[in-house]
């Protein structure tokens, strides 16, 4: 089996737990996730399985979409509910307000990586540390806030639906706003709605999943092909000789290629459009060399 199912996460279980489940149900061995949700957030989870997963290190990066719910006087130290309260103020912010804090945070930004992250600093994941209550100085780092529009508003608490470019913190941005507002603010929901082009509605759920295995229906008709999120790269085409060459590991004389090529990565197919792999145009050295052949697993 080779390719991807898109599923849609449930809460209070971890991404590795969604890709544990899947290989079970599956009975597929080789299994990756192409990006983590916490365990109090939904949505959408791309799952590579079987050859695909070969091409987890060469995932393009891309957008990612979120609904997220937040709450205003309050704060935690993870940044949602699901921490230890550190605080609780007089909310005097109402929508207006807030209509007009989300202003100040559409486009590029910066943000500090919360201490309850997968974030390494000097070898040690930071919410191994925030467990032994240690805290330590982290880097800023700059975000992209692409759309940022107020859902709903309820007394004092909120909807938000966020576009941002991959490693957005968005537990970090609802806590930026409460500061902005002068009164904390808390995450108490997360969706991920966006994941590698892929939506909402492309997504199956777990017991779907599983229900599928017990009916025996197959999943054929749930794989995606890798290529779905390998288009951000742009494709070449090669001759039948060359495809055989680039399919056993040689590399391709880019003199000898009818497109021409910059440096760079490319989706390689045969002339009658096969997908082959990935392959690293490399000027200096005249060559397109193999980076990832596609091998298909049953």
């Amino acid at each position: 089996m080779t390719g991807i199912i898109c599923i849609s996460k449930d809460k209070d279980i971890t991404s590795f737990g969604v890709v544990a489940k899947v290989r079970g149900i599956t009975r597929e061995r080789k299994a990756g996730h192409t990006g983590t949700l916490d365990p109090m957030a939904i949505g959408v989870l791309p799952v590579m399985l079987g050859g695909a997963t070969r091409f987890l290190d060469y995932l393009p990066d891309s957008d990612k979409g979120y609904r997220a719910g937040f709450v205003l006087g309050k704060t935690t130290d993870t940044l949602d509910i699901t921490g230890n309260v550190t605080g609780e103020y007089e909310v005097n912010a109402g929508k207006e307000d807030v209509e007009a804090a989300l202003g100040k945070f559409r486009g590029k930004i910066s943000q500090v990586p919360p201490m309850y992250s997968a974030v390494s600093v000097d070898g040690k994941r930071l919410y191994d540390l925030a467990r032994q209550g240690i805290e330590v100085e982290r880097k800023a780092r700059e975000a992209e806030i692409k759309e940022l529009k107020l859902v709903s508003a309820h007394d004092n608490e909120y909807i938000i639906d966020v576009v941002c470019s991959k490693g957005t913190y968005i537990r970090t941005l609802i806590d930026d706003i409460g500061k902005v507002l002068g009164c904390g603010a808390t995450m108490t929901s997360l969706e991920r709605t966006l994941a590698m082009g892929f939506k909402t509605e492309d997504c199956v759920t777990l017991a779907e999943l599983q229900h599928r295995r017990d009916n025996e229906l197959g999943f054929d008709d749930l794989l995606i092909d890798i290529e779905e999120i390998l288009k951000a790269y742009d494709s070449v085409y090669v001759s039948e000789a060359q495809a055989k060459r680039f399919s056993n590991g040689g590399a391709l004389a880019l003199d000898r290629i009818r497109k021409r090529l910059d440096a760079g990565l490319y989706r390689v197919y045969s002339q009658n459009g096969l997908f082959l792999g990935l392959g690293e145009a490399c000027a200096d050295k005249n060559e397109l060399a193999v980076k990832r052949l596609l091998v298909k697993r049953d």
